[in-house]
C-alpha cells in the first residue's frame, strides 16, 4: 500500500529503508538453541568450541577396561565356576575358592560389570549436550542413541537364530556340557525362538520392555542370558537425555539437591536411575562444577577442614569392596539381604521379600565401588 501523498510520516511500505529488516534466523530458533548462553563460559554464537573435551577421553579407557572383565566371568563361569562370585557352584579346588574370594571380587564380577556399564552410559551420552547445550546436539544425540543400539542387537539375535534354531537344532550340547563338567551355574535352558516372526518380536521387544528385563525371550534366547542390560541401558539413556535439559536453567546447588533427591527415591524404589542420574551428577559436576584437577571444585570443606574428593573416592571403593568381601568370604547369607530393603512397587507395594535374586540385581557395595573410582 503507497502511503498518502500529504503524508509526513514514514513509508508503510515493506521495501522502506525506514523499516527494520526482521531478523528471520533469530527467531527461529528454538527454545533449546539459546541453552548455551546458561552456561559459563558459553555463548550461543560460538562456533569455535566443539561437542568434544579431551579430558574425558579417559572414560574410553574405562569402558574398555570392562571389556576383558566380561570375558573372563564368561569364560570362568562356563569352565572355572566355583572361582566365581556368588556362582551356585560352592564346592572345588582350594585355588578356586582363593580366587573366588579375591580377584573374583575385582575382575570378574557380574553385578559390578553391568552396573558399571549403566553407569558410564549415562557418564558420557550427556558429554556432547553439556558442552553445547543446543537444539542440534540434543536432536542428535536422541536420534543416534536408538541406531547405535538397534542394528547390533538385530545382528545379533538373527546370528541367535540361525545358530540355535537351525545349526544346532537346540541347546542340547548345553545341557549335556553341564552335566559332563558338573556345572550347576551356567543356564543350559535357552530359549530357542521357534520363526523368523519370534525373532523379529525378541527384537523389538528388547527396545520396549520396561520391567521384568532379564526374562525377555531376546535376553533368554541369548547365551550368556545378558542381552537385558541393552535394554536397561536403552530405557535410562532417556531418563538422562530427559534430565539433563534442566541443566542450563538451573543453579548448581538446586541442581545438586534435586539429583540427591532423585537418587535416593531410585534406590527406595529399586530403579536403575539411582546409577544413571548419579553419571549425570558427575558429568555436571566435572564439566560445570569444577570437579576436575587443577580446579576450584576438587574438594569440599567440613568445618574448617578441606576434604579433596579423591578421599572421599577412596573412602567409596573400600566400604563397597569390604562389603562384597564380607558377603563372599565371611557372611554369604547376607549377600541378598540389602535388596530386601527397598519397596517393590512391582511386586507388593511394600517391602520386596519377593524378589527373585537370581535376576540383574541393583547393588549398594556395586554402586559405591563404581561412583568411587
Amino acid at each position: 500500500m503507497e502511503p498518502r501523498k500529504d503524508y509526513d510520516g514514514p513509508s508503510l511500505s515493506t521495501n522502506s529503508s525506514n523499516v527494520p529488516p526482521v531478523d528471520h534466523e533469530k527467531h527461529s530458533k528454538g527454545f533449546l538453541s539459546s541453552l548455551s548462553s546458561r552456561i559459563p563460559g558459553r555463548s550461543s554464537e560460538s562456533t569455535t568450541l566443539r561437542p568434544y573435551d579431551e579430558s574425558q577421553d579417559y572414560l574410553l579407557g574405562v569402558r574398555g577396561c570392562l571389556v576383558p572383565m566380561a570375558f573372563c566371568w564368561t569364560f570362568l563361569q562356563t569352565f572355572v565356576p566355583a572361582a566365581v562370585k556368588a556362582s551356585a557352584n560352592t564346592t572345588g579346588e582350594t585355588w578356586e575358592l582363593a580366587l573366588r574370594k579375591s580377584l573374583s571380587l575385582l575382575f570378574w564380577n557380574d553385578t559390578l560389570i553391568y552396573g558399571s556399564i549403566v553407569f558410564l552410559s549415562a557418564r558420557t551420552i550427556c558429554v556432547p549436550f553439556l558442552l553445547d547445550p543446543t537444539k542440534a546436539t540434543l536432536a542428535g544425540s536422541v536420534f543416534r542413541r536408538g541406531f547405535s543400539l538397534w542394528l547390533p542387537v538385530a545382528a545379533t539375535l538373527i546370528i541367535v537364530y540361525g545358530v540355535f534354531t537351525h545349526a544346532m537344532g537346540g541347546n542340547q550340547y548345553l545341557v549335556d556340557f553341564a552335566a559332563l563338567t558338573g556345572n550347576t551355574s551356567m543356564i543350559t535352558g535357552l530359549y530357542i525362538i521357534p520363526s523368523s516372526l519370534a525373532n523379529f518380536n525378541a527384537i523389538f521387544m528388547t527396545f520396549w520392555i520396561t520391567y521384568g528385563f532379564q526374562t525377555q525371550a531376546g535376553s533368554w534366547a541369548f547365551p550368556t542370558q545378558m542381552l537385558w542390560i541393552i535394554s536397561v541401558v536403552f530405557q535410562q539413556s532417556y531418563t538422562v537425555f530427559m534430565s539433563m535439559t534442566i541443566i542450563p536453567y538451573t543453579r548448581q546447588r538446586w541442581r545438586v539437591y534435586g539429583a540427591f533427591a532423585f537418587i535416593a527415591t531410585a534406590w527406595w524404589v529399586y530403579s536403575w536411575a539411582w546409577y544413571s542420574i548419579t553419571g549425570l551428577l558427575i558429568a555436571d559436576a566435572v564439566m560445570h562444577m569444577g570437579m576436575r584437577p587443577g580446579q576450584s571444585g576438587t574438594s569440599f570443606f567440613m568445618g574448617k577442614l578441606r576434604v579433596p574428593f579423591w578421599m572421599v573416592g577412596v573412602v567409596f571403593m573400600a566400604a563397597g569392596f569390604a562389603m562384597q568381601f564380607v558377603w563372599v568370604a565371611v557372611r554369604p547369607d547376607l549377600m541378598n539381604e540389602e535388596l530386601y530393603y527397598h519397596t517393590g512397587i512391582y511386586l507388593t507395594g511394600g517391602i520386596q521379600y519377593g524378589i527373585d535374586v537370581s535376576t540383574a540385581q541393583i547393588r549398594a557395595d556395586c554402586y559405591l565401588i563404581i561412583t568411587g573410582f
